[in-house]
């Protein structure tokens, strides 16, 4: 039996430090059961200290992307490589979800019922790939995979505001962008059921980037800020190599992306392609 801490920010740095992905799971789904029941305080005061890197397993082996071999479905090998890199990125995302509630202290109660929703259901995802894997005789940590999310969670732990533009609005609504050819390439590959799990996390992160979306205008707001003239600032800072495309329009409206967004981002795409 597991059993979460008496205070939040605690439990989430036991899910975070956790580096084996079967334990992390369960922990995240303990730590969210005691804090639906009213079992965590978000109380800072009596926290411990934040926790910096995140638990992780001896493999996968962590690479620069470019050392990724291109990922063809046409056999098992690279059926398991590609649903390797979709668990790859779930796992970190259950990370980047405890990241945000224990480093980000003295934020409402929304906030922390959010992120503790998105780290289950990111578990949930890791989940569903995983099971793939294993379908195929292979497991997590058979391949390679690189770093490029938590690189980006280093840069944007110092303040809220910023994670929520650089973590959900970029890097996970770029998965709402390639997502969809993916789930064809798999249908056309005839593997209807990875196309189908690759669905229900498409579905999910919606909702997840949507969060994202919220709380970053919710703190630009609160602190009088342009949201719309300092979430292109930021790209600028931090994604000096620009936006990449195609964008899938549908889906990002419905997590949040404005229309007057989407058309300064299509001209950031145009603009890289030119140069």
């Amino acid at each position: 039996m597991i059993e979460a801490r008496g205070n939040l920010f605690d439990a989430a740095v036991s899910c975070l430090g956790e580096p084996d992905p079967a334990r992390k799971q369960a922990l995240t789904l303990a730590a969210a059961e005691s804090w639906r029941a009213g079992q965590l305080s978000a109380d800072a005061s009596g926290a411990g200290a934040v926790l910096d890197l995140p638990g992780r397993p001896a493999r996968p082996e962590l690479v620069p992307p470019r050392d990724l071999k291109p990922r063809k479905l046409t056999n098992r090998q690279g059926r398991g490589a590609m649903i390797h890199a979709v668990a790859h990125i779930e796992f970190n995302a259950i990370n980047l979800a405890w990241d945000a509630v224990q480093r980000f202290r003295g934020m409402p109660a929304d906030f922390y019922h959010d992120w503790i929703r998105v780290a289950v259901e990111e578990s949930e995802h890791f989940g569903l790939m995983h099971e793939r894997l294993q379908d195929l005789g292979y497991a997590y940590g058979d391949f390679p995979a690189h770093d490029g999310l938590w690189g980006m969670a280093r840069a944007t732990a110092h303040d809220p505001m910023v994670r929520m533009a650089l973590i959900p609005r970029v890097m996970e609504a770029r998965g709402l962008d390639v997502t969809p050819a993916m789930i064809e390439r798999f249908e056309v590959a005839g593997d209807q059921e990875t196309a189908a799990r690759l669905g229900v996390i498409l579905r999910d992160e919606v909702s997840h980037v949507a969060i994202g979306s919220h709380w970053f205008r919710r703190l630009c707001e609160e602190r009088a800020l342009d949201a719309g003239a300092l979430y292109f600032d930021l790209l600028e800072r931090y994604l000096p190599g620009g936006i990449r495309c195609p964008l899938n329009l549908p889906a990002r409206r419905q997590a949040g992306f404005d229309d007057t967004e989407l058309e300064r981002l299509q001209l950031l795409c145009r603009s890289a392609r030119v140069a």
